[in-house]
């Protein structure tokens, strides 16, 4: 089993939307290194949901991956805002995965907490400028992270 975090800002999708649809298709990632990691994911696989862009920004729960190299069903939306005009369904540029909901976590882990904790080379998502929305956690690492919020 490996680890990763996903970040997503919170008024598109929280933990409290994966929480009531219980699973859900990670789509709409156009980036491709954030696409790569997506690729490398497999089933069984646990995320950390991180909400981004709000005050303050941090880790609020666990999810699992249960469906991996998924095809991306929003590149061929034109209406869509992940549209990607080059794909097509005989070669889809972008897989992703489908999670379920584990938990939310008894206490929100802030950024500045996880400055605290680790240094950029051990968790990226600490890394100054750092914008990718798929990110691998080292085991080591997740069980820090699961110890900071008391979760076994």
């Amino acid at each position: 089993m490996n680890y990763w975090l996903l970040k997503s800002e919170p008024r598109d999708y929280s933990i409290k939307d994966l929480e009531r649809d219980r699973a859900a298709i990670w789509d709409g990632v156009r980036n491709y290194q954030a696409r790569n990691f997506l690729r490398q994911m497999r089933s069984g696989d646990r995320a950390f949901f991180y909400h981004s862009n709000t005050k303050p920004p941090g880790i609020v729960g666990l999810a699992k991956v249960i469906r991996e190299n998924v095809i991306d069903p929003t590149q061929f939306d034109p209406n869509d805002k992940h549209y990607d005009p080059k794909a097509t369904p005989e070669n889809p540029r972008w897989q992703t995965v489908e999670l379920e909901f584990i938990k939310t976590f008894p206490r929100f882990i802030s950024l500045t907490e996880l400055k605290e904790n680790f240094l950029a080379d051990e968790l990226l998502v600490v890394k100054r400028g750092n914008r990718l929305s798929v990110m691998p956690v080292a085991e080591t690492v997740a069980k820090k992270i699961l110890e900071l919020v008391d979760v076994s």
